[in-house]
């Protein structure tokens, strides 16, 4: 195994978001409100299998254990159950994750988990459908909640639920939602709204901070779980009486970036040391054949020494990301 990644901060990365797409087929307000619109890169065309698998044997053979397949929708992709096969290949992967809005999974889901994909986040913005409907631009509430119950059906142990938090959207739904998790073997994720390049206005409106979530928590007997070594960010809270679990992903804390432990990957084969930080690190020339992972690791390794220690996202900086769905949130 070649040296595991790690940059100047003795922070090491056990964790890829590899996106393999930046199509979405939802508008959700907080991402792509205006639906869908093609780069017009001349270079637009996604990472094909050979490439995914050549990026994710690099990153495995340097200490990553945990990938999580992101888009845009992932499973939008025809091949998106070949992608999960091509990762699963590699034993020294433990963990792999998607992120999906849903509408696949009830047609879909048997065959993701047969193919190697061990968990499975699903955003689900509100429980109320006319609010679900209003964040998404999409009609779709109930498709979702099946295709829920049918990963349940079909042998995961648990769901994870992604709730981007919004201020006179749906901030006041907490009490439906713990309603919902407590015979779920459910983990909610409450999400703090970020500030990207295009959605200003928007994160003036409805940004509301995580904390006065955590409180509540906290007032209300909830317990904060330990992190393993390729957790994602959350922290996450338990209680006796609930069967589901709740995590809070708050990116204005201060700290939130010293437990950092992921690196992404775009579409189009750029490395992104953090979700709001530059234009990205060309790799897709180094994915071409096997015989390149050397030199594929070595500029990963020398990139890293570029990280910053932080995003700065609380000192207002957005960075260069346009949207979520550009480089796979």
């Amino acid at each position: 195994m070649a040296q595991q990644f790690e940059d100047k901060f003795r922070r090491k990365f056990y964790y890829l978001r590899l996106s393999v797409t930046d199509v979405c087929n939802f508008k959700c307000t907080y991402c792509l409100p205006d639906g869908y619109k093609p780069s017009g890169s001349k270079n637009s065309s996604f990472l094909t299998l050979p490439e995914i698998h050549r990026v994710v044997n690099a990153f495995a053979d340097c200490g990553t254990s945990k990938i999580r397949i992101t888009g845009g929708e992932p499973t939008l992709r025809k091949d998106f159950t070949d992608i999960i096969r091509v990762i699963a290949d590699n034993s020294n992967i433990q963990k792999i994750a998607t992120t999906t809005n849903g509408y696949r999974m009830e047609r879909g889901v048997a065959e993701w988990k047969e193919a190697g994909l061990t968990h499975i986040n699903v955003s689900v913005d509100s429980l109320d459908p006319r609010m679900f409907h209003q964040i998404t631009g999409e009609n779709r509430f109930h498709q979702v909640m099946s295709g829920i119950d049918r990963a349940f059906e079909v042998g995961y142990k648990q769901v994870k639920v992604n709730v981007v938090l919004m201020k006179d959207r749906n901030h006041h739904e907490l009490p439906l939602f713990l309603n919902w998790i407590k015979h779920r073997p459910i983990q909610l994720r409450f999400i703090e709204l970020m500030q990207t390049g295009e959605m200003d206005d928007l994160f003036t409106k409805h940004h509301i901070s995580g904390v006065t979530i955590r409180n509540q928590l906290i007032a209300n007997g909830w317990i904060l779980k330990v992190r393993e070594n390729n957790d994602g960010p959350a922290q996450v809270f338990v209680h006796p009486d609930y069967q589901g679990e709740i995590g809070l992903i708050m990116p204005y804390e201060k700290n939130f970036c010293d437990s950092c432990n992921r690196l992404r990957v775009s579409a189009l084969g750029k490395l992104h040391l953090c979700l709001f930080g530059e234009q990205g690190i060309e790799l897709r020339d180094l994915m071409q054949e096997d015989a390149q992972e050397a030199e594929l690791i070595s500029r990963i390794q020398m990139q890293l020494q570029n990280k910053s220690v932080s995003h700065f996202l609380q000192e207002g900086n957005t960075g260069m990301t346009p949207h979520l769905a550009s480089i796979g949130g």
